[in-house]
């Protein structure tokens, strides 16, 4: 019977793969405006894209799941240890306190402020709460032991990244700052949550200090399938007293033009880069970057500290669940990039990032 369920859930798992490679085969009524606006450079008045590069042409999902089905997908256990931790109430003065959560989800505190990225503490990243890709990994501090949380940034729509029971409970327990980009506070509005939204290069002040500045990153966003690209995607800098904290949300490198332009937002003290669900490559390239690429955004933002997040935690892809950070591990030692710099941590290990 068990082998049955994890089979049916690896089709359910296919076919949520497959909704999104070909919105096409979505009932139309799924689709959705998020936002109507004016044209821009990446708005065509309709839907959301990518400046400056083309976009590939949809990959086929039954090659997707033939591969799957030859073994190319690594094996993943159920379940995998985690220490969770707890938190200070608020960190005061230059100190700067980092938890990695799991998946994109990172707790920073400093200056007194606790801020949040894309924040999911649900077991699955789906619409449904029965199938769709489950966690493997605790979260590394429970929610109920979270400090008040004042700041919220969210990447943009996918479900491993807007997870709307997290959202919802964040907002009617604290009522924080949620800043996200064009489109998606239609989304959060229909579950009671509010949000400020910008466009990339938009700003939005932090009560006590501070502002949140909406970057570009390379990415694609949609709930149902036929709503594909109604919602901007982002990254961000997080400007505080103490320092800059720079936030890639769920990337691909595209032409790389966009991490030049956030390295112009910085200098920053720690970013935040994902660097998993990463293979196959033909697949995720356009949506994901890996390690390599990951290295490459580290080498040009410069910052004092990296965390890689975006991995070991939902499987989404190919690799292996601890493949992402040994082969970072790898690619730093043949570079003789110094240790500590661009860091993949256990999850609720926490760690401070240097003032200097």
């Amino acid at each position: 019977m068990r082998r049955l369920l994890k089979w049916l859930g690896t089709v359910l798992l296919f076919l949520l793969v497959a909704l999104s490679f070909a919105p096409t085969l979505v009932p139309p009524f799924l689709d959705r405006i998020y936002y109507a606006g004016p044209a821009s450079d990446h708005f065509d008045g309709r839907r959301f894209f990518n400046p400056g590069t083309r976009e590939p042409p949809r990959l086929d999902p039954r090659r997707f799941f033939n591969r799957w089905m030859q073994g190319e997908r690594a094996v993943w256990p159920d379940s995998a240890p985690v220490q969770q931790t707890v938190p200070p109430r608020n960190v005061a003065g230059d100190g700067m306190r980092v938890t990695w959560i799991g998946h994109s989800t990172v707790l920073v505190q400093v200056n007194g402020l606790n801020i949040l990225t894309d924040p999911i503490w649900s077991d699955r990243a789906s619409p449904f709460s029965f199938i769709g890709p489950r966690r493997v990994r605790a979260p590394g501090v429970r929610f109920e032991d979270l400090p008040r949380i004042h700041l919220v940034v969210v990447s943009h729509n996918h479900y491993d990244h807007m997870d709307l029971p997290t959202l919802k409970r964040l907002w009617e327990r604290d009522r924080p700052l949620i800043v996200t980009s064009l489109g998606n506070d239609t989304i959060l509005r229909g579950e009671g949550i509010e949000a400020v939204t910008r466009d990339w290069g938009g700003r939005v002040l932090v009560p006590g200090g501070g502002e949140v500045v909406v970057l570009r990153n390379h990415h694609w966003g949609s709930r149902w399938g036929t709503d594909r690209n109604r919602a901007l995607w982002s990254a961000f800098s997080i400007r505080t007293p103490h320092g800059n904290i720079f936030f890639a949300g769920d990337t691909g490198w595209g032409d790389g033009s966009w991490v030049r332009e956030a390295a112009r937002a910085g200098p920053y003290r720690l970013a935040i880069i994902p660097i998993g669900a990463f293979l196959p490559r033909d697949v995720m390239q356009n949506s994901h970057v890996g390690p390599e690429e990951a290295l490459a955004i580290f080498r040009l933002l410069d910052p004092r500290m990296a965390l890689a997040v975006h991995w070991g935690t939902f499987q989404l892809s190919f690799e292996g669940m601890d493949q992402p950070p040994q082969v970072l591990a790898d690619l730093q030692r043949q570079q003789g990039l110094p240790p500590g710099r661009f860091i993949a941590t256990a999850v609720g290990q926490p760690f401070s990032v240097p003032a200097r």
